[in-house]
Protein backbone atom coordinates (compact mmCIF):
# COMPACT_ATOMS: atom_id res chain seq x y z
CA UNK A 1 0.00 0.00 0.00
CA UNK A 2 1.52 3.19 -0.83
CA UNK A 3 2.12 6.05 1.66
CA UNK A 4 1.77 9.97 1.47
CA UNK A 5 2.28 12.94 3.52
CA UNK A 6 4.50 12.64 6.98
CA UNK A 7 6.62 10.22 7.96
CA UNK A 8 6.15 7.12 10.22
CA UNK A 9 6.85 8.79 14.13
CA UNK A 10 8.91 5.92 15.96
CA UNK A 11 7.31 4.85 19.22
CA UNK A 12 3.86 7.08 18.62
CA UNK A 13 0.94 5.09 19.65
CA UNK A 14 -0.72 4.92 16.03
CA UNK A 15 -4.26 4.09 16.17
CA UNK A 16 -5.97 2.53 12.37
CA UNK A 17 -8.54 5.18 11.03
CA UNK A 18 -10.30 3.59 7.99
CA UNK A 19 -11.75 6.62 5.80
CA UNK A 20 -13.06 7.08 2.61
CA UNK A 21 -13.31 9.51 -0.12
CA UNK A 22 -14.87 10.77 -3.53
CA UNK A 23 -13.55 11.99 -6.42
CA UNK A 24 -17.23 13.19 -7.58
CA UNK A 25 -18.00 14.16 -10.73
CA UNK A 26 -20.71 15.96 -11.99
CA UNK A 27 -20.90 14.05 -15.67
CA UNK A 28 -20.07 18.07 -17.21
CA UNK A 29 -16.20 18.12 -16.49
CA UNK A 30 -16.49 19.30 -12.92
CA UNK A 31 -15.53 17.91 -9.72
CA UNK A 32 -17.02 18.35 -6.42
CA UNK A 33 -14.35 19.57 -3.57
CA UNK A 34 -15.27 20.48 -0.07
CA UNK A 35 -13.29 23.63 1.06
CA UNK A 36 -12.43 23.89 4.73
CA UNK A 37 -11.83 26.83 6.71
CA UNK A 38 -11.05 25.14 9.73
CA UNK A 39 -7.77 24.67 11.70
CA UNK A 40 -6.94 21.95 9.29
CA UNK A 41 -8.46 23.10 6.59
CA UNK A 42 -8.00 23.30 2.52
CA UNK A 43 -9.06 21.92 -0.15
CA UNK A 44 -10.42 18.22 0.20
CA UNK A 45 -12.13 15.83 -1.25
CA UNK A 46 -15.26 15.31 0.43
CA UNK A 47 -15.00 12.23 2.81
CA UNK A 48 -13.85 11.14 5.76
CA UNK A 49 -13.22 8.43 8.87
CA UNK A 50 -15.36 5.31 9.08
CA UNK A 51 -17.13 5.06 12.08
CA UNK A 52 -17.53 1.14 14.34
CA UNK A 53 -19.78 -0.95 12.34
CA UNK A 54 -20.08 1.20 8.81
CA UNK A 55 -18.53 -0.11 5.82
CA UNK A 56 -16.50 2.72 3.45
CA UNK A 57 -19.28 3.52 1.10
CA UNK A 58 -21.58 3.93 3.96
CA UNK A 59 -18.94 6.27 5.27
CA UNK A 60 -18.68 7.65 2.11
CA UNK A 61 -22.50 8.55 1.20
CA UNK A 62 -22.61 9.89 5.04
CA UNK A 63 -19.37 11.89 4.68
CA UNK A 64 -19.91 13.72 1.47
CA UNK A 65 -23.70 14.66 2.56
CA UNK A 66 -22.17 16.12 5.76
CA UNK A 67 -19.49 18.35 4.20
CA UNK A 68 -21.23 19.26 0.83
CA UNK A 69 -24.87 18.16 1.02
CA UNK A 70 -24.95 16.18 -2.30
CA UNK A 71 -26.42 12.58 -2.29
CA UNK A 72 -23.93 10.37 -4.62
CA UNK A 73 -23.82 7.18 -6.80
CA UNK A 74 -20.15 5.56 -6.05
CA UNK A 75 -19.04 3.91 -9.54
CA UNK A 76 -15.63 1.84 -8.21
CA UNK A 77 -12.91 1.97 -5.98
CA UNK A 78 -10.10 3.41 -7.55
CA UNK A 79 -6.87 3.02 -5.01
CA UNK A 80 -6.15 2.74 -1.26
CA UNK A 81 -3.22 4.51 0.52
CA UNK A 82 -2.27 5.23 3.62
CA UNK A 83 -1.25 8.58 5.80
CA UNK A 84 0.67 8.96 9.14
CA UNK A 85 -0.48 11.73 10.89
CA UNK A 86 -1.29 13.41 14.58
CA UNK A 87 -5.31 14.37 14.87
CA UNK A 88 -5.71 17.19 16.96
CA UNK A 89 -8.87 17.16 17.10
CA UNK A 90 -8.96 13.93 18.58
CA UNK A 91 -5.55 13.93 20.23
CA UNK A 92 -4.32 10.70 18.88
CA UNK A 93 -1.72 9.90 16.28
CA UNK A 94 -3.54 7.72 13.66
CA UNK A 95 -2.31 5.40 10.43
CA UNK A 96 -5.26 6.36 8.28
CA UNK A 97 -5.99 3.80 5.43
CA UNK A 98 -7.70 5.92 2.55
CA UNK A 99 -9.90 4.67 0.35
CA UNK A 100 -11.22 6.48 -2.89
CA UNK A 101 -13.56 6.36 -4.87
CA UNK A 102 -15.13 7.16 -8.03
CA UNK A 103 -18.64 8.64 -8.22
CA UNK A 104 -21.40 10.83 -9.30
CA UNK A 105 -22.93 13.90 -8.29
CA UNK A 106 -27.06 12.79 -8.22
CA UNK A 107 -28.69 15.69 -6.11
CA UNK A 108 -28.01 18.38 -3.69
CA UNK A 109 -30.34 17.48 -1.11
CA UNK A 110 -28.94 20.44 1.56
CA UNK A 111 -26.57 22.69 2.94
CA UNK A 112 -23.62 20.91 4.69
CA UNK A 113 -23.69 20.02 8.28
CA UNK A 114 -20.29 20.35 8.43
CA UNK A 115 -20.20 24.28 9.59
CA UNK A 116 -16.87 25.09 7.40
CA UNK A 117 -17.26 23.05 4.71
CA UNK A 118 -18.03 24.80 1.41
CA UNK A 119 -18.77 22.78 -1.31
CA UNK A 120 -16.70 23.96 -4.42
CA UNK A 121 -17.10 22.93 -8.31
CA UNK A 122 -14.13 22.60 -10.19
CA UNK A 123 -12.44 21.89 -13.54
CA UNK A 124 -10.74 18.08 -13.07
CA UNK A 125 -7.45 19.86 -13.90
CA UNK A 126 -8.25 23.08 -11.42
CA UNK A 127 -9.46 20.69 -8.33
CA UNK A 128 -5.94 18.47 -8.89
CA UNK A 129 -4.02 21.93 -8.69
CA UNK A 130 -5.67 23.19 -5.25
CA UNK A 131 -6.29 19.81 -3.50
CA UNK A 132 -4.61 20.23 -0.17
CA UNK A 133 -3.63 16.62 0.68
CA UNK A 134 -1.40 15.25 -1.60
CA UNK A 135 -2.46 11.64 -2.08
CA UNK A 136 -5.92 13.07 -2.95
CA UNK A 137 -4.49 14.87 -5.68
CA UNK A 138 -2.06 11.93 -6.83
CA UNK A 139 -5.29 9.55 -7.29
CA UNK A 140 -7.16 12.70 -9.17
CA UNK A 141 -4.14 13.40 -11.57
CA UNK A 142 -4.56 9.40 -12.33
CA UNK A 143 -7.50 9.81 -12.96
CA UNK A 144 -7.50 12.76 -15.48
CA UNK A 145 -4.49 11.22 -17.11
CA UNK A 146 -6.57 7.72 -17.73
CA UNK A 147 -8.99 9.47 -19.58
CA UNK A 148 -12.07 8.95 -17.14
CA UNK A 149 -15.24 11.16 -18.09
CA UNK A 150 -16.29 13.44 -14.93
Amino acid sequence: MRRFGERYVQGAPYRDRPGAYGIIGDGAGRILLAHSTGKDGGWLLPGGGVDPGEGPVAALHREVMEETGWRIAPRRRLTVYQRYVFMPDYGWWARKVCHIYLARAVLPLRDPTEPDHTPIWLSADEAARRLTVGAEAHALRTLIRSGVSF
